[in-house]
């Protein structure tokens, strides 16, 4: 089987313990409107098969091993390429590597197949309501909702990522209700608050793509930072 990679990173640092090779797969049916990879959104032709793909992760084995690292298998939306993503877990789980995937959970489901080799979740909250969700990614929070139902039945362990955009998710009302959404995910070992940047704007307009938070003030880290903090006493 063939799938589709956009590209590999290998020093990735913020993709999970340690240091990560990162595959970034083609294919998302979200329009986040803060995404910076907008390049990966559409499916493009198939250009790897596993054991290609499986090649490449295992030559940076003796490098992100020593520091305690792994892969992570990010997009895109890794969950759309599902059977290949399976069939690769399951020959890296056999080299003894730690498999990390971040996801929206906006899939296609066979989530309980692929559970069996996973090591580590990065799950990315969107949104907290179904009107919010729609607005910020053009898709329906009942799949992330339904891939957090299945997680929930495993002993996964789990970093919720939040992206903060200003004017949308620096309030209490939602962090109220962000809370709520993380209480009812089982596992969860860290949380991360994102400041939203503006990094990959340029991509945009090399792609001929409007991008809807062209004159979206970037999020001040500082008080991302606070408003981190105030959500961890609640």
């Amino acid at each position: 089987m063939e799938g589709s990679i956009n590209s590999i990173e290998t020093f990735g640092l913020v993709d999970g313990p340690g240091i990560r090779t990162v595959v970034f797969f083609n294919g998302c049916n979200l329009r986040c409107k803060y995404c910076h990879n907008p390049e990966m959104w559409c499916m493009q032709k198939n250009n790897i098969t596993e054991d290609e793909l499986v090649k490449k992760i295992i030559r940076n084995k003796p490098y992100f091993k020593r520091n305690n690292g792994g892969v992570t298998f990010s997009g895109g939306e890794p969950l759309l390429q599902i059977d290949f993503l399976i069939n690769v877990c399951k020959k890296l789980k056999k080299e003894n590597i730690h498999i990390a995937v971040d996801t929206s959970g906006n899939g296609l489901g066979n989530y309980n197949e692929l559970f069996k080799y996973i090591d580590l979740i990065l799950l990315d909250i969107k949104h907290v309501n179904k009107e919010g969700y729609k607005e910020l990614t053009g898709g329906n929070i009942d799949k992330s909702i339904e891939f957090i139902n299945e997680l929930n039945k495993t002993s996964i362990p789990v970093w919720i990522r939040q992206v903060v955009v200003p004017g949308i998710m620096d309030n209490d009302e939602y962090l109220d209700n962000l809370k709520k959404i993380v209480n009812k995910i089982k596992n969860v070992e860290r949380i991360d608050f994102l400041p939203y940047h503006k990094l990959g704007s340029e991509k945009y307009d090399k792609l001929g793509i409007v991008n809807p938070y062209k004159n979206m003030p970037e999020m001040d880290k500082t008080k991302c930072d606070i408003l981190y903090q105030k959500f961890m006493k609640k």
